[in-house]
């Protein structure tokens, strides 16, 4: 049975990830270096900005300076307060569980909290919000979702994960919870998300947030999912 649903941030409760990536490019390109968008998807969706910057470093040789790291915070939370929506359904869906929920994100706690509050559903989650930040290695380390059901008193075994990027998906697997994959937000299609998290195996792949509340029972009941 479910005991607790971990939520990751960006595109499973907020539809941030397009914002995120072209802010991010932006100011790479900015820096010196261009990135498609396919890679950037690839190879930075689900990570924290430390651990970005380190790929950038080991990965392109570009070095993100604490200048680059202000600016990508302060154009990205510019354009989360004009522009960033929930997920469609996650309200609901919210509303709907009988298990004790949380958010576990690699966003820094105010990045979280600003998306959460901007799209409504901050006092649906505060104060069950853990960061990458609270612990020493970020996705795909299991170490955040660990961190997070140790804090809300449940066993890793009782965990049900919801989560959209591969980092995500590989650190719950990591961490032995169950993982329900993500694929209804609007990055989804242009990085092939359904497919990248396929190959993952993930216990259910799912892309409409309104089933979440029946994909849970059903798993629970051993049930064949709707």
């Amino acid at each position: 049975m479910c005991e607790l649903v971990i939520f990751d941030c960006d595109g499973v409760l907020v539809d941030s990830e397009p914002i995120s990536i072209a802010v991010l490019r932006e100011v790479i390109a900015g820096a010196g270096l261009e990135i498609g968008e396919d890679v950037a998807y690839r190879r930075f969706l689900g990570r924290s900005m430390s651990t970005i910057a380190k790929l950038l470093e080991d990965e392109f040789g570009l070095i993100m300076t604490d200048g680059h790291l202000a600016e990508v915070r302060g154009r990205l939370y510019e354009r989360f307060r004009r522009e960033l929506k929930a997920i469609p359904g996650i309200a609901d869906a919210v509303e709907a569980l009988t298990a004790p929920f949380c958010v576990a994100s690699s966003s820094q706690p105010e990045r979280i909290r600003l998306s959460l509050s901007v799209t409504g559903l901050l006092e649906k989650f505060e104060p069950r919000i853990y960061s990458s930040t609270m612990v020493e290695n970020g996705k795909p380390a299991p170490d955040l979702f660990l961190h997070a059901a140790h804090a809300m008193g449940v066993e890793p075994a009782g965990c049900v994960v919801v989560e959209d990027s591969a980092a995500g998906i590989e650190a719950a697997g990591r961490a032995g919870m169950t993982v329900f994959a993500f694929t209804g937000g609007t990055h989804a299609v242009h990085c092939g998300l359904h497919d990248t998290a396929a190959a993952l195996n993930p216990h259910l792949i799912f892309d409409d947030m309104r089933q979440l509340p029946a994909l849970l029972a059903a798993y629970g009941s051993g049930k064949k999912a709707p």
